[in-house]
């Protein structure tokens, strides 16, 4: 079952008709630490993976982690990629499946790299569940033997909840600004500001990409923009708009005050990763080139 969400304060296509036409539906993941089968979705947790396909590795020789000195220690023997994410068609139908596939698979190294986005290397694997479990489910898989803490999420259950968004970096250009004195009086009237309210920084698939600096959208080799499939964030709400009413309780704001049940809550939230300063990295495909290109991006 989806969370229960709390209502809008205000309908921003009424309130702000210029976004009207921004909106973009977006499936919040909300990843909780559990222990989630290989047969379920999830972030962190076990891959339905063949038995016969050898488990991916990493042997980029500029690979490397924060703090180690020499960084050159790393290496150079591959490094075992790490599970990240496993996503369900029967769970989230609107990911673009291609033909003959219903998981889709996303593991990276758990290491620092030299390239342009400068962090983890995600690899992405559409599969075929019932080919997977008639052919053989590996039963463990090999363990990277150096990583970068902040790179290895915690196993978690995920929630797929629909919800409409709109942009926050990625409005067109100057309607932010043309903006920014409606935005006041709705924040001085009501006490909420339209980026709490309309746009969303956490694990999602769809929508607008999680963003913490400026956009930076991939273009495809076709030259079309690439669509945002999956942001994975460091950011997972604990209060306000996109916190669920489920989790809401009459929790006190000292944490000093927290019942043991309230602090296990608040200790379940996201899958542990800070990604630098709080950051995300972002996944992208394209839709119309028929291998299903992607690439990543990640800022903090």
């Amino acid at each position: 079952m989806p969370k229960r969400i709390p209502s809008p304060p205000f309908d921003v296509a009424e309130l702000i008709p210029e976004l009207a036409g921004l909106a973009r539906e977006t499936t919040l993941l909300y990843p909780r630490s559990g222990k989630p089968g290989t047969h379920e979705s999830s972030i962190g947790g076990p891959l339905l993976w063949p038995a016969d396909d050898p488990w991916p590795m990493c042997a980029e020789p500029g690979h490397w982690k924060p703090l180690r000195s020499p960084t050159e220690t790393v290496g150079p023997e591959p490094v075992a990629l790490v599970p990240v994410v496993q996503l369900y068609a029967k769970d989230l139908p609107e990911l673009p499946f291609p033909a003959g596939t219903d998981v889709l698979q996303v593991l990276w190294c758990p290491l620092i790299h030299d390239d342009e986005a400068g962090t983890a290397l995600p690899k992405l694997y559409w599969r075929n569940e019932q080919v997977i479990t008639s052919g053989g489910v590996l039963s463990g898989h090999p363990e990277p033997y150096e990583y970068d803490e902040e790179l290895v999420p915690r196993p978690c259950t995920v929630t797929p909840t629909r919800v409409v968004e709109y942009p926050n970096y990625d409005m067109p250009e100057g309607l932010a600004v043309a903006l920014g004195d409606r935005f006041e009086e709705i924040n001085e009237e009501l006490g909420l500001s339209y980026y709490d309210v309309a746009t969303t920084i956490q694990s999602k698939v769809g929508g607008y990409p999680g963003w913490t600096q400026e956009p930076n959208w991939p273009q495809c080799r076709c030259g079309r923009r690439m669509d945002h499939l999956l942001s994975i964030t460091a950011t997972e709400p604990s209060a306000g708009r996109w916190f669920p009413l489920d989790e809401q309780g009459p929790r006190s704001e000292n944490p000093a005050h927290w019942s043991e049940a309230e602090h296990a809550l608040f200790d379940s939230i996201g899958h542990g990763m800070d990604m630098g300063d709080l950051g995300g990295i972002y996944l992208f495909v394209c839709t119309t080139c028929p291998d299903l290109p992607y690439t990543h991006r990640y800022d903090c």
